[in-house]
């Protein structure tokens, strides 16, 4: 038996191991690091103090795994401690990109924007549906990639629309409902109203007219549309609110540094040799 090779072959698997262990941890370290470059280059810029609230699905560990993030408790928490951090009066650059998540946790970003008396941005590269689109509307100015799309904030009950289930009581007689539907329909027309309501309020802390606010509030959260419909810039600008395509290119950069998780990339394409970007269409 060649005990050296064994031993060398021994050693070469704990290296292997230590590797593929203590890689991704630097690799995730570095990201770190270059996304708090560019937040603070946005920060220099601008004056403001920036805020991130970005949901990706990014690998992690030796294993590779992955989930599907969205707005928590846990992310209300962090940040409302980053806006009680922020001077009174330096201005807030929110970027948001996330599918949604729990109603109470935007409700309360959406209300400490509200609050904070200087202005507030909310940038959104891509996407903010749902409990994102509640924290948009908290802004005064909310900046928008040309093809970015903010969504509905109808309340959902689990995985069902509260505007359909409320509609089941035009289709049947009560007598012909059974007892768990009747208490859905009822926690449904409450969720419509307080969803109503809060984002009334936030629209007429936001210097909206009562009549906008409820026309608005109305268009946005009583089951218009499907729950992920996309609301474009074009559309969120008929509606009356301040919105913005005069992306800062900073916020492109930022988004590179959020990669999805690795394995075959369903877009490829050849890079080509660095060009500055279209000025922002202004409308």
């Amino acid at each position: 038996m060649n005990e050296p090779g064994y031993f060398f072959i021994g050693q070469l698997f704990w290296l292997i191991f230590l590797f593929l262990f203590i890689f991704p941890i630097i690799q995730a370290q570095m990201l770190q690091w270059s996304r708090e470059r560019i937040l603070k280059a946005i920060e220099e810029k601008y004056g403001s103090k920036v805020i991130t609230l970005i949901h990706r699905q990014e690998t992690r560990s030796l294993f590779g795994f992955f989930m599907m993030r969205m707005i928590t408790i846990e992310d209300s928490e962090a940040v409302l401690r980053a806006i009680r951090m922020t001077p009174k009066d330096k201005p807030i650059d929110f970027i948001i990109h996330t599918p949604g998540g729990i109603a109470l946790a935007a409700t309360q970003i959406a209300r400490a924007l509200v609050a904070h008396p200087a202005k507030v941005r909310v940038i959104v590269p891509h996407y903010a549906m749902s409990g994102g689109t509640l924290i948009a509307l908290a802004a005064d100015e909310i900046v928008m990639d040309p093809f970015a799309v903010l969504g509905p904030v109808d309340p959902q009950l689990g995985m069902e629309p509260a505007a359909s289930l409320v509609k089941i009581e035009q289709l049947k007689e009560p007598k012909d409902i059974d007892d768990q539907t009747l208490v859905k329909i009822d926690m449904s027309k409450k969720a419509l109203k307080q969803m109503k309501d809060t984002v009334k309020e936030i629209l007429i802390k936001k210097g909206h007219s009562e009549e906008k606010a409820e026309l608005i509030a109305d268009e946005l959260s009583q089951g218009k549309w499907t729950h992920d419909y996309p609301l474009t810039y074009d559309y969120l600008k008929s509606l009356g609110l301040n919105v913005s395509t005069e992306m800062p290119e900073e916020v492109y950069a930022l988004m590179d540094l959020y990669p999805q998780p690795t394995g075959i990339p369903a877009v490829q394409y050849l890079p080509e040799p660095p060009v500055k970007r279209p000025e922002a269409i202004k409308k």
